[in-house]
Parts: structure tokens; sequence; C-alpha cells
């Protein structure tokens, strides 16, 4: 069950019961709270923290405006997972090489600032026909985006699609409680998204100085419904949310092809997922069509199929939503940050990072100190604070993490 911050213009109910949530983040949301479009209540999921622009693990519902920074920048981030038909026996002892294989075929990472042919996280030389293919879904629509700014058009779009980025983004290859293999992985929209994000963040601030709207926190600037940006911004974020889930599902491909190479022949069934969680969506709550924005947070309507991963290598679960009203259907999104990047840096060694990741094949080196595991919120306490928000269908550890 939630508990109530009342103390706002709105309330705020919080899915956090047993999880700590620092104060900044409570902050954070009380300013969000404050202002006056918001719809009934904010909705925080237990892996909140505090985020740019809006915090992480929040679910706000609006009517008449968008917070832009409140979506952030990584417009359309999501995951996805797919069971296969191989059990756990049939994966090799030593899985270096299907790690090397999986980073071979999916650009990843970021080189010379993630610029040019010398980005190691982007297709440096000739796009690959796949690629290509899926871009022509994409390309139809493109050149509305580029209309509305032609910077777009410069920006890492096409080369940039099918690559996997860095930060908490990776892909594994998981086992579950009946030893089946799957490949499960999270990303989002990459370069384009992150200039279409930034681009109406800084229109919605110059409105604010331009309409004398003075604002706690200069990143709760909004964009009105009706006034001069706002259909342009939805659409191009409707556009950067398809070039998201298209990229998901190169990369899966991708993957599930590398697999086959260093295993055996093998067939994926039903059981797939794939799923946004920093997005917005025009919904029906508490009887009123309204803007939901989920910054880190998945739709769990009654009977939706979601992910929520764990910590680098640690457990996810793949769940299934009750569709849960004072939520606005809505899950978390992961574990949740438990400390800073600069902090777990400071705070954790190699040696803790490969301690904790024992039995996992992946990065051990000083560059992914960040994303170890103990930076992480614990994850069967953020599972038991959401018990009423989702169902647990299956729980996949990860034996292959690729990291960028």
């Amino acid at each position: 069950m939630y508990e109530v911050m009342n103390n706002n213009k709105f309330p705020i109910k919080m899915w956090t019961k047993g999880v700590y949530v620092e104060e900044d983040a409570k902050a954070q949301l009380s300013k969000l709270a404050g202002l006056p479009f918001i719809h009934k209540h904010l909705a925080v999921m237990p892996d909140c923290h505090v985020g740019k622009g809006a915090t992480i693990g929040s679910v706000v519902p609006t009517v008449g405006a968008i917070v832009p920074a409140a979506v952030g920048v990584d417009l359309g981030c999501g995951m996805s997972a797919v069971r296969t038909s191989l059990k756990a026996a049939d994966l090799p002892d030593d899985l270096f090489s299907l790690r090397s294989h999986i980073e071979s075929v999916v650009p990843h990472g970021r080189s010379n600032n993630g610029k040019g042919t010398l980005d190691v996280g982007s297709w440096r030389k000739d796009i690959p026909l796949d690629v290509e293919e899926r871009w022509a879904e994409l390309d139809r629509h493109f050149n509305y985006v580029v209309e509305i700014n032609a910077r777009f058009e410069r920006s890492n779009n096409i080369n940039h699609l099918g690559t996997l980025g860095g930060g908490n983004h990776f892909i594994e290859i998981c086992l579950d409680e009946n030893d089946n293999v799957w490949v499960m992985l999270h990303s989002g929209s990459r370069g384009i998204g992150n200039a279409i994000g930034s681009h109406f963040i800084a229109l919605a601030k110059k409105d604010m100085e331009r309409w004398f709207i003075n604002l706690p926190d200069k990143d709760l600037s909004y964009i009105p419904e009706g006034s001069e940006h706002f259909s342009n911004y939805v659409s191009c974020v409707d556009w950067a949310q398809k070039y998201a889930k298209i990229s998901r599902e190169i990369m899966m491909a991708r993957a599930l092809g590398a697999l086959k190479d260093e295993v055996c022949p093998f067939t994926t069934d039903e059981m797939a997922v794939n799923c946004h969680h920093n997005y917005i969506s025009k919904e029906h709550h508490f009887g009123k069509n309204v803007w939901v924005t989920r910054k880190g947070a998945v739709r769990a309507r009654v009977g939706d199929l979601g992910i929520i991963p764990g910590a680098m290598g640690m457990k996810s679960f793949i769940v299934r939503g009750k569709g849960n009203d004072d939520s606005f259907h809505s899950c978390s999104h992961g574990a949740g940050r438990l400390m800073s990047r600069t902090q777990a840096k400071k705070q954790f060694s190699l040696n803790d990072h490969i301690r904790d990741t024992q039995g996992v094949e992946c990065r051990k080196d000083i560059d992914v100190l960040d994303e170890t595991p103990k930076a992480y919120k614990d994850i069967d306490a953020v599972m038991a604070a959401q018990s009423d928000l989702v169902d647990v269908v299956h729980t996949l550890k990860a034996v292959v993490c690729v990291k960028g």
C-alpha cells in the first residue's frame, strides 16, 4: 500500500514502504506537486530517486500542459525480453565468447564525445541492411521532425538506431525459475531522443521567461496545450518512442542471432515483452482524459506485461499489471539508484564489484563501478513495496551482462 505526503497543492502517493527515499527526492516531488495542472495526485514508485528535471520513478498526470523535463531526454527508454526454447544446460560453461559475440554485433558505450566515426557506440562505417530497413519505417515521418528543427537531421539518428548506449543500458542472458534461457535488454532513443528532449525543454524555459511565469525550479517549465509548441512536442515524442521500440527490436534480433551462433538453433515463444518507461501517453483516469508522464515507470493495466530489472547482473522480474487506479496503472521500472554515480565510484572498490558480480559474465573493470549492484536499492524490497501494483510472472537471474 502507498503512503501519502500531504503538504503540497496535490497529494503525493508513494509506494515506498520499506524502501529508502532520499530527502532531495521528496523535495523534488513536492515542487512538482505544486504545479496547478496536476490531475488528482502524483504517484511515486519504490525505485524513486532524484533525477534531472523530475524525480525518476514518478508518474505525473496533467491536464492542459506537459512538463518536458519530467519526461526527460531519453524518450521512449524501456525494456525488451524474449524467452527462448533453450535451457541452462544448453549454454556453454565459458560464457565469455557469447558476451564478446553480442558486443561485436551491437555497438555499445561511447567515445569521441559521441561524434563521428570514432564513436564506438554508433555505426561507424556503413549502416547495416537490417538497420536501414527498419529506419525506413521511421524515415517516413522524420521529415516532419526535421521541419520542426533542422538540427535534428544532423543528430545521431540512423547511426544510433539499434545501438545500446551506456550508463544503465544493458543486454543480458538470463535464466528463469525453470532454467529457461531469456534475452533481455534496456535502451532508449539515443542521440536523436536527447536532441528532441533537450530542444523542447529549452523552448519551455524560454516561454516561461517570456510569459513572466516564476517557478520554484526552472526544470518545471511546461508547454501548455494549445500553445505554439505543444502539438510539435507530442508528435516528436511519439516519433522518438517508436524509434526506441524499433531500436530495441533490432538489438534483440542481433542478440538472439549471436546466441544461436554460439550455442545451437532454438525457437522463441509467445512470452515476449517490449515496454517503455520514459514516455507520455494520453489516458483516462478518475473520469478525465489526461496526459500521463511516466519517468522511470511502466504502465501496468490489468494484464499488461512489464519488466522490472534489478541491478547489474542481479535478479529481474517479468510482471503482470493489476491495474491499480491510484498508481494510474503503473509500476516501477527497476530497482532504482541508492546513491549517485560519483558516490558509488568513491564508496566501492573493484574488488567489491568483482565479488558482487560473481557468477555473472560481465565487465569487471573500474569504469563500471557506478553501475555496481550495491549502488542500487534492494530489488526484493522494491518488489514487496509494490505488491498491490503487479504480480510476478517470472523471476530472471542474469548469467551474461553486456554494458556500454
